[in-house]
């Protein structure tokens, strides 16, 4: 794991693009300050740009960074919810436009995966998750569902979780509106 991590890092320091099972599903990310690789991500996946990407965060003290105040709500949900959950915030702070949907919001979860907070943590700032796969089609259930000419596209592939077949549940998404009122787009 350690040079997994390194490797990760290295990856995500110089701009590259990343391949690397989340939480959930396997994931294509990059890191979310870099407008250049978040854009190149836009054209990897092919996806179009006024569909935003989700970031991943690995705890609170990092989502404060990007939501402060964290609505009392979001970090009660964050801490009793079960499944992964993705909270749409309205107000986010210190992220490129590029990656704030058209109303100015964006997609944040606090990863559950040890794996993912470890190097999340130790890269000091989110990381974009979207879903391994072309804009369009079937999110991959494991890593072997994954088209293997996107795996040749990506900069980095995680050797991590690859023999894993278990199927996940993409996360819960709920968005939480300014009187806290909570609307679930994904139960």
């Amino acid at each position: 794991m350690k040079d997994e991590k390194a490797a990760i890092l290295a990856c995500l320091q110089k701009g590259g693009s990343l391949l690397y099972p989340t939480d959930t599903i396997w994931g294509l990310g990059c890191d979310a300050h870099n407008v250049a690789a978040v854009e190149q991500l836009y054209q990897l996946k092919q996806r179009p740009a006024e569909k935003s990407l989700i970031l991943l965060v690995s705890d609170i003290e990092m989502l404060k960074q990007y939501v402060f105040p964290v609505p009392p709500k979001a970090a009660k949900l964050i801490s009793f919810h079960e499944r992964p959950l993705t909270i749409i915030y309205d107000q986010p702070k210190n992220l490129p436009k590029e990656l704030l949907a058209a109303d100015g919001s964006i997609a944040i979860r606090v990863c559950q995966s040890a794996f993912c907070q470890d190097f999340i943590r130790a890269f000091g700032r989110a990381v974009v998750s979207t879903s391994a796969n072309y804009s369009g089609q079937t999110s991959p259930a494991h890593f072997g569902e994954i088209e293997p000419s996107l795996i040749a596209k990506v900069d980095y592939v995680c050797e991590y979780g690859q023999d894993d077949r278990q199927e996940v549940a993409p996360s819960t998404i709920v968005r939480i509106g300014p009187k806290e009122e909570l609307e679930f787009i994904r139960p």
